[in-house]
């Protein structure tokens, strides 16, 4: 007597819930079975092969996955579909302004032109190596088609390719995005997994900025002492304040008597509602830090002065309340005070900086004068101490070579010092 296990693979009953598999008139094979969908639901699926064998596998595997408790994909539609609606409906509500409109360049510049034809339930990161590899050694110039709408090619067009490649915090930053809008998708269970995760950029290195050594910082302060606007420059190179979180300073966040400040926002222009004041970068951002006398000196000078420009201005003065202002009373755009800093910096012969390496100079000066570094984390407002860590890493480097080079000269003996009768003999120290 034949038993189901005697009879051949392709006649042998299946057990319940193993689903089945027969060959379709075009003589490839099918196989259906139920399996997890979200929700906590179950829907069957069909997968197909050229053998009975694969399509069984690709099933098996599935049914493997639904009883790990991964529901199975859900979307249909492509990559590019869904990073479309990821920015329109989800990161538009989770984003700062800029940070969203940044996203969005990013989406349309390169996530979409390289991956965007591609299935969302298909991506591997295979896919996903292959392109960040494509796009770390093609010229950006003429893959974006710079060169093609230019009145007279002069690059891949003309023969001469310039070479324009991304940086490798380009990348990192094009990589970060996609992961961001795959987790959305694994979140709301279109997709099991986030392929994006699976691919491995490196670490970029840090971004090399130049502070102001301590003899140019008090040349630049001395340049702009007869300025407006001292009390800012002087306030952002004693307290390392970020150039939105100055501008978004008001009266009312200052106290002069007991010489503290509150950092509670962040004047920025964005593309939809101009000069606007938003919430601090971070949680950590928000936060009360100690003023040095000389700043308190210069903002009570700031404040005489500001009253007499309201005098002068009449009725046209704005009452905007923050502590720097135009001359009318309105807050200073951020790009004009780059344009003012780059000016001043041109007068006190010095070299052409950001506005952001006066708060790298100011961690860097403190640094080297011994401050610890979980105070200047807390005075800079960064959310975790590694990233204050990293970032001035340099400047610990150089003060562990200084510390060395002192611990060396130590135990070197003083030169012209010879051992004498009357010195203390060596002597052991028993230890418990």
């Amino acid at each position: 007597m034949t038993t189901p296990r005697d009879a051949p693979a392709s006649r042998r009953t299946r057990a319940n819930g193993d689903g089945t598999v027969y060959q379709r008139k075009d003589s490839r094979w099918e196989a259906a079975g139920y399996v997890l969908a979200p929700g906590n639901t179950r829907k069957r699926i069909h997968v197909y092969g050229t053998t009975r064998k694969e399509a069984l596998a690709k099933l098996t595997e599935k049914i493997a996955n639904s009883n790990r408790g991964l529901p199975a994909p859900s979307a249909q539609g492509s990559l590019a579909a869904h990073l479309t609606y990821w920015l329109e409906n989800v990161a538009v509500h989770q984003l700062r302004e800029n940070t969203h409109t940044r996203y969005t360049a990013c989406v349309n510049r390169h996530l979409i032109p390289g991956l965007g034809k591609k299935k969302l339930t298909k991506l591997t990161a295979k896919d996903v190596r292959t392109w960040l590899n494509q796009l770390r050694t093609t010229c950006q110039c003429c893959m974006r088609g710079l060169d093609a709408r230019r009145d007279q090619p002069r690059c891949c067009a003309s023969g001469q390719c310039c070479r324009k490649l991304l940086s490798p915090l380009t990348l990192t930053y094009i990589h970060s995005v996609l992961k961001s809008a795959l987790e959305h998708a694994v979140r709301e269970e279109e997709i099991p997994r986030n392929v994006a995760r699976n691919v491995r950029t490196g670490t970029p290195r840090p971004r090399r900025f130049e502070p102001l050594t301590a003899d140019e910082a008090r040349q630049f302060l001395t340049t702009t002492n007869e300025h407006r606007l001292h009390a800012l420059f002087e306030l952002a190179l004693h307290t390392g304040l970020r150039k939105g979180e100055l501008l978004g300073l008001r009266w009312e966040d200052l106290y002069l008597d007991t010489g503290t400040a509150t950092v509670r926002r962040t004047l920025q222009r964005t593309t939809a509602g101009g000069l606007t004041t938003l919430p601090t970068k971070t949680r950590a951002s928000e936060r009360r830090i100690a003023l040095p006398t000389r700043c308190l000196h210069s903002l009570k000078h700031h404040h005489e002065q500001q009253k007499r420009e309201h005098e002068a201005a009449g009725t046209t003065w704005q009452n905007s309340g923050h502590v720097f202002t135009t001359a009318q009373g309105g807050p200073i755009d951020p790009t004009n005070l780059t344009r003012t800093f780059t000016t001043l910096l041109r007068k006190a012969g010095l070299r052409r900086i950001r506005f952001h390496d006066l708060r790298h100079s100011t961690a860097t000066l403190l640094l080297e004068q011994g401050v610890e570094l979980v105070v200047i984390k807390e005075l800079l407002g960064h959310a975790h101490i590694g990233v204050t860590a990293t970032v001035y890493a340099h400047v610990r480097l150089r003060l562990q070579r200084d510390a060395i080079d002192i611990l060396g000269n130590a135990l070197d003996n003083p030169a012209g010092h010879e051992p004498t009768d009357d010195d203390p003999p060596l002597c052991g120290v028993t230890v418990r």
